[in-house]
């Protein structure tokens, strides 16, 4: 979801993110069919405040002031068995923790009533642990208060708590609900059995609940509809919540009812939950399906096999990534049968448009396809026959800057088959409406075939995780599911009490014991029972560093012989954007870009993307960079003075080559003003680092992906209106060859290579099949399809609409055509050598140099030369056995360049035999003359030379 602005641009939206879809509608509450006693259920409850709220009440309101609001705030925290912190003044007063099972505590006139227990706390002047701070850094300083000996806190932990200020006149001066997950963790942190398990003689269910008054399990036949079966208590042991039953249980479904104290309704609810270990689903959602994974029906042929059938994967440092949404795929493909579109099985058909087309990027060589969320996730119907769709033919017949096209896509955006999935329910189960059948086991059927024909197209399968938030809460909301049953746990709170919500919505707390556990737990289950090659994580900087390095480490023990994969090839990736409440390390040491370098896990460059294109995705979007005109071709924009352009570009250049160098914190780069400078001292516009990595694999170089407007909707707008259709196309092969040649990991968006438009739209996470749309024909790109949906894109309309009435601006077949033979041109250069895949910080420092340096470079030019060894001589080892030496030629200026480089003559460099062969005939004009060390490169084009070693 990389939708934030870069971390050194501070102007994150910190609730309501604007490309992020809204919070859904609060949904009614949905019962099992059973006749159910609810005396203590209160459904016209209004829903759990969040962080949006802005708190009235601070630590020192009088109590006559708070009566109306007293309990929906936790602004205490109990951190340990015996120690509770709370940021109060007791002044000559007295501190009590006050407990009630049945919910009845209330205040009136400075008096609180109700309470079963009325517990004297002490203040402990040393104040918190280094523990406690360490786990929870927002609240070090707090004042500490300390719980008797041998109280009873596991059964208070079942409570509704509060603790209170009392004067000496026994009147309330001030009083809290509790944050409980210190406590949670320090007594009931668990690591065995959970979810269902599966024997010859019986099902077990196992779930976490420790602050569950009690658990029922309701058994159903059917996933929709009928009375349950059966109605099974659970049994409690240290806070795991048990039963047994029947082999007969499995291919039935379930639910729990959990008796719970919820802090955002200060009730004793029954809440109706998932199991959040779920591996099935009913088709609507509510029902927990009873599958066994490793059951032979659900595999397909050879499933057991398919770990010694996996493409070879030598090292990271050969990884490239290709971002796929997987209704994108075929929901537009006419080679697909209907049943099949928009769903696994296409991936299936080895004879479809879609599948031909990835079997080019795989022989040319791109080695992983990411997908976009595949889990369970809400604001899609998962029952095909419930989505509502516009016709075509009247969308078509539109003209190309008509606004009907996004009224027509936005009155049904809510009900059709269309969303990327950032709207986390159960992160364990694949998601339905991919399925021909979402009932019962196909999806899981389905989604193994699809993984093993991606595998026997040579090509790993990574997928996109959302581990950082989730949809619902509370205990009403139908995708609430986790704080269902641990309320207050799993998501992460301000210091009020109240949700996080940076990420846009219910932000997760990793930091706590089981809520990383079950992230484990869930990786581990795709690496194993489906095969996962990879992970991606959205906004991966709201999660742990501990648990990212916690995750890797599960990951890469998994083993062949024993669970069926070789875990040492899962590459993990993510967003390492650092905002929020968890910025700077507010929480704990976050996985941040600068906190990750070391691990070998990477993070998404933006520095690369931004320099590449201009500004940054939050920026003017008119705002020029490297490869989009800044200085060489004007579009208009106040950009400043030509110095100031001058000096714009020459910091994107050295931002891009560090970049192209692995973006390592420790490579020495003459810079534009002539000074040598590590990777670590470049600094951005905001005075960050440029580089964050300490090896090529921690650097994941882009310039587009699915957040934001496509590569060449980007160029579209910010090249002049006046260049013809062919620069534009010209400046896109510009932008990949980039990233296609840089040391590091290479990660392209789907579309990138045919030109995909999305009529510019900026954030199509809900924009429907036809804003979304690949032709994997090669007719269309997709541009001119309306105006995109207003909600997020009308402030630009009027850039907008002009560009789409303009016929020029629409690539034909040959552009596409010619887009496709140059993105594939550029795959097969970098996988002709292992020189642009060199796998270590060393190997690029002592091999990789970049030319077009100091005060008198020449502006739009980059220049990388990267040397080999030879065997049998001191120095660098030979690592290619057909080029000694390679450089590459960057010319994003609009005319031809001449450069010469003294260190370079008398080379026997010659143009790249996949360039010397190509369909692009300004490339094949590329020149080098050895007498004189000059290289001549056409107008926005970039051109590799090579030095073949002597046979």
């Amino acid at each position: 979801m990389l939708r934030l602005t870069s971390p050194f641009t501070l102007s994150f939206p910190s609730i309501s993110n604007p490309n992020l879809p809204s919070p859904f509608p609060r949904p009614s509450l949905h019962l099992p069919n059973f006749t159910l006693q609810t005396t203590s259920l209160r459904i016209n409850t209004p829903p759990p405040l969040s962080s949006s709220i802005s708190s009235s009440v601070n630590q020192t309101t009088p109590i006559s002031q708070m009566e109306d609001s007293l309990f929906l705030y936790s602004r205490a925290y109990w951190v340990s068995e015996s120690v509770i912190a709370w940021n109060v003044d007791v002044q000559n007063g007295f501190c009590y923790l006050l407990s009630s099972k049945h919910a009845s505590l209330s205040i009136s006139n400075s008096q609180i009533q109700g309470e079963d227990l009325k517990i004297k706390l002490q203040e402990d002047k040393a104040g918190l642990s280094a523990i406690v701070v360490e786990k929870f850094p927002h609240i070090r300083g707090y004042r500490t208060f300390n719980l008797p000996p041998n109280s009873d806190v596991k059964s208070l932990l079942k409570s509704q708590l509060v603790v209170a200020i009392y004067d000496s006149d026994e009147k309330c001066r001030n009083c809290t609900g509790l944050q409980l997950p210190g406590v949670l963790d320090e007594l009931f942190s668990y690591n065995g059995p959970l979810g269902a398990l599966f024997s010859e003689e019986a099902v077990s269910l196992y779930l976490w609940a420790p602050t569950a008054q009690s658990v029922c399990a309701y058994i159903y036949k059917h996933p929709s509809g009928d009375d349950p079966i059966e109605i099974v208590p659970l049994e409690e042991e240290h806070g795991v919540w048990k039963t047994k039953g029947p082999t007969s249980w499995q291919g039935c479904y379930y639910v729990y009812e959990v008796c719970v104290y919820h802090p955002s309704t200060s009730r004793v609810e029954k809440c109706i939950a998932n199991d959040p270990y779920a591996r099935g689903l009913s088709s609507d959602g509510r029902r927990t399906f009873l599958l066994n994974l490793d059951s032979d029906e659900l595999k397909p042929d050879g499933w057991d096999n398919l770990a010694n059938e996996k493409p070879i994967l030598h090292s990271f440092s050969d990884i490239s990534i290709y971002e796929l949404h997987i209704r994108d795929f075929s929901a537009n493909d006419l080679s697909v049968q209907p049943e099949f579109r928009g769903g696994y099985l296409a991936f299936t058909l080895p004879d479809s448009a879609g599948v031909l087309h990835l079997k080019k990027l795989s022989s040319a060589g791109i080695t992983h396809v990411h997908l976009l969320p595949t889990f369970h996730f809400a604001g899609v119907d998962d029952q095909k026959e419930n989505w509502r769709n516009v016709d075509t033919s009247i969308l078509e017949s539109l003209p190309p800057d008509s606004d009907q096209q996004q009224a027509l896509i936005t009155a049904v955006q809510n009900f059709d088959g269309y969303n990327w999935g950032y709207n986390p329910v159960l992160w364990g189960v694949p998601k339905g409406s991919y399925a021909s059948i979402p009932n019962g086991p196909n999806r899981t059927i389905e989604f193994r075939k699809m993984v093993q024909a991606l595998n026997h197209i040579g090509l790993r399968v990574v997928l996109d995780t959302v581990y950082n938030h989730l949809q619902g809460n509370g205990p009403f909301d139908e995708h609430s599911v986790l704080d269902k049953i641990v309320p207050g746990y799993y998501l992460r709170r301000n210091t009020d009490g109240f949700i996080e919500n940076s990420t846009c919505m219910n932000n997760s707390a990793s930091e706590h014991f089981m809520v990383e556990r079950l992230i484990l737990d869930d990786l581990v289950h795709w690496a194993v029972n489906y095969k996962i090659d990879g992970f991606r994580f959205d906004l991966m900087g709201h999660i742990m560093k501990s648990t990212m390095l916690n995750a890797k480490n599960a990951l890469h023990r998994l083993a062949k012989e024993k669970e069926g994969v070789d875990g040492s090839n899962i590459y993990i990736y993510g967003e390492g954007w650092d905002f929020g409440e968890v910025a700077k390390n507010a929480r704990g040491i976050n996985a941040s870009q600068f906190n990750l370098s070391g691990t070998r896990i990477g993070s998404f460059n933006d520095r690369i993307r931004d320099s590449m294109l201009g500004g940054s995705p939050f920026g003017n979007i008119l705002q020029q960079g490297f490869v989009t005109g800044l200085l060489l071709q004007p579009n208009g924009h106040d950009h400043g003075t030509e110095a100031n352009m001058k000096s714009m570009l020459a910091a994107s250049m050295d931002h891009i080559q560090i970049g192209m160098a692995g973006n390592l914190q420790d490579f020495v780069l003459t810079n534009s003003k002539g000074e040598e400078v590590k990777g670590s001292e470049v600094l951005t516009y905001g005075g960050t680092p440029v580089a964050f990595a300490s090896s090529p694999i921690e650097t994941v170089n882009y310039v587009s992906a699915h957040d934001n407007e496509t590569l060449f909707d980007i160029v579209s707008i910010k090249t002049p209106m006046d260049i013809g259709v062919a620069e534009r196309c010209r400046t896109n092969y510009l932008a990949t060859s980039v990233i296609a040649l840089s040391q590091g990991i290479p990660f392209f968006h789907s579309g990138d290579e045919i030109l995909r438009s999305k009529s510019l739209d900026r954030d199509s996470y809900n924009s429907g099949d036809w804003f979304n749309r690949l032709d994997f024909t090669y007719n269309s790109n997709n541009w001119g399809v309306g105006l995109p949906p207003r909600e997020k894109n009308e402030k630009s309309w009027p850039l907008i609409q002009p560009r789409l009435a303009d016929p020029s601006f629409r690539p034909q077949r040959t552009d596409i055509l010619a887009a496709m033979d140059n993105f594939l041109s550029l795959l097969r250069i970098r996988y002709s050598s292992p020189l642009f895949r060199l796998r270590t910080a060393n190997a690029i420092q002592h091999r990789v140099r970049f030319h077009n340096t100091g005060p008198s470079l020449a502006h739009g030019v980059i220049v990388m030369s990267i040397e080999d060894g030879h065997d049998g001589f001191p120095g660098l080892s030979q690592l290619d056995p057909i080029y000694s030496y390679i450089v590459v030629v960057v010319n994003a200026s609009p005319q031809e360049v001449s450069f010469v480089s003294p260190s370079m003559q008398s080379k026997n460099l010659q143009l790249h035999p996949i360039q010397e062969m190509s369909s692009d005939y300004l490339v094949k004009s590329s020149k080098y003359e050895a007498s004189s060390g000059c290289f001549s490169v056409p107008r926005r084009t970039t051109a590799v030379f090579v030095e073949p070693r002597k046979i």
